[in-house]
């Protein structure tokens, strides 16, 4: 029987985990961390860990910036709490839009401020719904996503994400929600097929889905530029261009969930960028503000704000928004965080460390245990298998993934086990070089130990 500390206890009494098997917890418990400055945590004892996941891929500046710290504190004390609702303003909002209309990678006319990614998608299909509405086409209102796309847990926002266990027992998806393939080649290709016939069939499967659906009835396509949650997956170089030709065709909105892949991650400043494609809105939050304080926005192209307008003088409001949208400590936050990306030049940092991390996961490639690896910018994915030759993976009871990250943890690294035995690794942007090398070299001694632990069975 494992004894715990306090602090455990308390935690097992009192806390409710997201993402973690509670019956177990029990048993386990929690992993308590104390204090964080730069790539590292460190727990209650004093031990320290590469921080490998920047949290949940959000951390992208590291613990302690001071800058950050004193942009929060100052705003605390001039101005602690002001809404947004009923014509109310103030500058750090406004500020905070300006910048990201400047930065978007897609027109934009107005911003809309949340405090999560899954707000952020949640807002994303009820206002496709609204500008249908205004556009006089009620019946254009069904959105795909993709088998394995991670894009929230609120019910819109989960019913939109494509993995089994958000769906299971909470009795989603809701309706209107169609799902297309994972673009991932690994997995998906069939014998023989590259990854540009592979694309196309993809393209074509999409076509297909919307023809059958009917075209009037198909409103938007939402994709994440690299995929985080299902696996990493980052999509063949002619994917989102045979994508997009789709979605043009027949009228679809696209939207970008930038909640991973902005600001940097992919070495370009937004994913949609880096992979290639034109999206009429993109989702952003995370690294808008290094995660020091939650905001999240949503980009609002001239169409549909025109679309918006409309409605409201219909129905005499917007009749949309949470009590700490665009919160001003969180603005002050996320302004700080842009002005830092901009001055410390880190989209051009992380394209520079790029060819190291993704160095690092090729030459994962060849161990017994990893049957493919794949990355973009600063994130990657490292997928485990039983046989390389065959790709077979391993009966998902056996939790190898699973075991490889708790061996990374007492070897020192935090880094997250995904759907198909995949482990991801996504550094804080500000990571060194030779803190890119001891993070590999702490996972070669906990894969090195998985493997021991797996021919053992």
């Amino acid at each position: 029987m494992t004894v715990f500390g306090n602090q455990a206890v308390r935690d097992i009494e009192t806390v409710l985990h997201p993402y973690t098997n509670l019956a177990t917890h029990r048993d386990t418990g929690p992993l308590m961390l104390e204090r964080g400055q730069g790539v590292f945590v460190y727990d209650t004892s004093g031990k320290d860990y590469i921080e490998g996941m920047s949290g949940l891929w959000c951390l992208s500046l590291g613990h302690g910036n001071e800058e950050l710290i004193e942009a929060a504190t100052a705003q605390l004390r001039k101005l602690s709490f002001a809404h947004l609702f009923n014509g109310k303003s103030h500058d750090p909002a406004i500020e905070l839009a300006e910048t990201l209309k400047a930065l978007a990678p897609v027109p934009t006319s107005k911003v809309l401020f949340c405090n999560s990614g899954s707000e952020a998608n949640d807002t994303q299909l009820k206002l496709v719904r609204y500008m249908n509405n205004a556009l006089g086409r009620p019946s254009k209102k069904k959105i795909v996503a993709r088998d394995k796309a991670y894009h929230g847990v609120t019910v819109a926002s989960a019913s939109l994400t494509g993995l089994a266990a958000n769906h299971a027992d909470f009795d989603l998806p809701i309706p209107g929600i169609l799902r297309t393939a994972c673009p991932h080649h690994y997995r998906g290709a069939q014998d023989g097929e590259s990854e540009d016939e592979f694309a196309t069939r993809l393209a074509a499967e999409l076509e297909a889905l919307i023809e059958a659906e009917g075209p009037e009835t198909v409103a938007a396509f939402i994709a994440e530029p690299v995929m985080g949650a299902g696996g990493v997956v980052v999509p063949p170089a002619s994917y989102f261009p045979k994508i997009q030709a789709v979605c043009d065709k027949y009228d679809l909105y696209v939207i970008s969930d930038e909640v991973i892949c902005g600001f940097g991650r992919t070495g370009k400043m937004f994913g949609c960028q880096a992979l290639g494609f034109r999206p009429d809105s993109i989702s952003v939050a995370k690294a808008l503000s290094s995660a020091y304080i939650p905001i999240a926005a949503v980009t609002i192209p001239e169409q549909m704000y025109e679309a918006m307008l409309v409605e409201s003088r219909k129905i005499g409001t917007f009749g949309h928004g949470f009590t700490y949208t665009g919160h001003p400590v969180a603005s002050a936050v996320a302004l700080k965080t842009l002005e830092i990306y901009a001055r410390e030049k880190i989209v051009e940092q992380v394209a520079a460390k790029t060819p190291q991390f993704q160095g690092h996961l090729r030459r994962l490639a060849d161990h017994p245990l990893v049957g493919n690896t794949r990355g973009l910018g600063l994130v990657g994915g490292i997928e485990l298998v039983a046989d390389k030759a065959t790709k077979q993976g391993f009966d998902p009871k056996r939790g190898v993934a699973a075991c490889c990250v708790r061996f990374a943890e007492e070897e020192g690294l935090i880094v997250r086990a995904l759907a198909s035995d995949t482990i991801s690794v996504c550094p804080p942007l500000v990571i060194s070089p030779a803190e890119i090398d001891e993070m590999f070299v702490r996972f070669d001694r906990a894969l090195a130990r998985t493997l021991e632990w797996v021919r053992k069975g």
